[in-house]
């Protein structure tokens, strides 16, 4: 053997040699992340009442005094009964005037009621409902890593992006100062 060769096949195994110590570190190393294989926000719903106010034109019946109508039932049956009075003659004349009595207190009640359903105001009023706005806030995260080959979950404060950090040997899962927001 020449004297290149033993210097070649020598230098050779060096860089075998060295070659495989290197890889055998990074394997041997612990690894400084967790690889982030899926992130889904966390969502709280929140509802936020709203009063929609609107003005309204109502209008209203005047205060009634007289309920039972009684002056319009008084006065038709006074005038009902002059009126009967004046037809016929005898007994005929005793039944007119009952007759234009009764008609006339109830032409007087109908007359009376229409009068007070008539007498009205107009006003505008507040009308005002409760209407609900629907928000959405991210309350945090539910993240799947892998480490080491092997997938597992956990909630976090922030997204993480690809990578969780590990200190120790174990994931740091609140945000770090600098990603802060």
């Amino acid at each position: 053997m020449n004297k290149s060769m033993i210097i070649g096949t020598v230098l050779g195994m060096g860089i075998a040699t060295t070659g495989g110590a290197i890889a055998s570190y990074q394997f041997l190393k612990e690894p400084n992340y967790a690889e982030v294989v899926n992130t889904s926000p966390i969502i709280k719903e929140t509802k936020i009442p709203h009063k929609e106010c609107r003005d309204e034109t109502v209008v209203r019946q005047k205060p009634v005094q007289d309920t039972n109508r009684v002056a319009g039932k008084v006065i038709g049956a006074t005038l009902g009964g002059v009126l009967g009075h004046q037809v016929g003659g005898g007994n005929g004349k005793k039944v007119a005037t009952v007759a234009g009595a009764v008609a006339g207190g109830y032409a007087g009640d109908r007359v009376q009621n229409n009068m007070q359903k008539n007498d009205t105001y107009t006003t505008v009023e507040q009308r005002c409902k409760t209407t609900y706005e629907t928000r959405e806030d991210i309350t945090g995260y539910n993240v799947t890593y892998r480490l080491n080959g092997q997938e597992s979950k956990v909630k976090m404060s922030y997204d993480p992006g690809n990578k969780i950090p590990l200190e120790n040997g174990k994931l740091v899962i609140e945000q770090p100062a600098d990603r802060a927001q």
